[in-house]
């Protein structure tokens, strides 16, 4: 009896083995190929990204402006406090508002000749008073650039003119400029003694404000000019345009 030839099994195609060597073939390459060299990973890292150092600096000196702005308005509002006080503690040791008056003026005696004219004047001033429309229009002009420049723009005291003089003194290591208006010294010489002390400095600011108050600029001026020292013994411009210039203060 023939057998049967037998016909060999089908294999069927596998690709686990081309797989596996596939693999082999890549781990093979990735082990010739080696890691990626640091410059490879410089190129392919992404830089972080740093803020500019002109917005950094900018941002501190914005700070700083802004911490010095804080401050000067804490010290300001502190020092304002600080001077209300001292204005009020001395102020309160002025007699009432109510009792102030202008002294009067220490009396003059004018001898006359036959004639009219003005032979001499005696008495503490050394002068008579005069109006401000009886003066020489040269000396309240000459006076007011001198002593007070901002007379009929200030209300008394002068800021600009206090800080200058501050300034002034403080540059010079002592005491050369007084910083005090026509009004300042007015009061001065009607109401206070001579004494420099803070409360003296005080009551001649509040005075100042008191005859701002009562009377007009030109009423001002002429007692000033009426009352003021001008040296040798002559009190106001009559006396001392006679004893300088031998002639009355309406022909200087």
């Amino acid at each position: 009896m023939a057998r049967k030839k037998t016909t060999p099994s089908r294999i069927e195609p596998s690709f686990e083995g081309s797989r596996s060597r596939g693999n082999a073939r890549t781990i093979a390459d990735e082990r010739v190929a080696g890691k990626p060299t640091p410059a490879k990973r410089r190129k392919t890292a992404q830089p972080k990204a740093r803020k500019p150092r002109s917005r950094t600096s900018r941002g501190r000196l914005v700070g700083a402006v802004r911490g010095m702005v804080y401050w000067c308005f804490v010290l300001a509002i502190w020092g304002g406090i600080a001077l209300a006080g001292i204005v009020a503690y001395y102020g309160a040791r002025m007699p009432s508002a109510a009792t102030w008056s202008i002294p009067d003026r220490p009396p003059n005696v004018k001898i006359v000749s036959v004639n009219g004219e003005t032979m001499a004047n005696r008495g503490a001033t050394g002068g008579e008073a005069l109006l401000l429309g009886d003066m020489s229009p040269y000396i309240p002009e000459a006076v007011i650039a001198i002593e007070d420049r901002r007379f009929y723009s200030h209300f008394g005291v002068d800021p600009f003119g206090l800080a200058r003089a501050m300034l002034a003194n403080v540059t010079a290591g002592g005491m050369v400029q007084g910083g005090s208006t026509l009004t300042q010294q007015l009061a001065k010489n009607l109401f206070l003694s001579p004494e420099r002390t803070v409360e003296r400095k005080v009551q001649e600011v509040l005075l100042a404000f008191w005859l701002e108050h009562r009377f007009t600029k030109d009423q001002i001026l002429e007692m000033y000019l009426n009352r003021v020292y001008f040296g040798s013994g002559a009190y106001g411009v009559e006396a001392a345009s006679r004893r300088y210039f031998r002639k009355p203060a309406r022909d200087v």
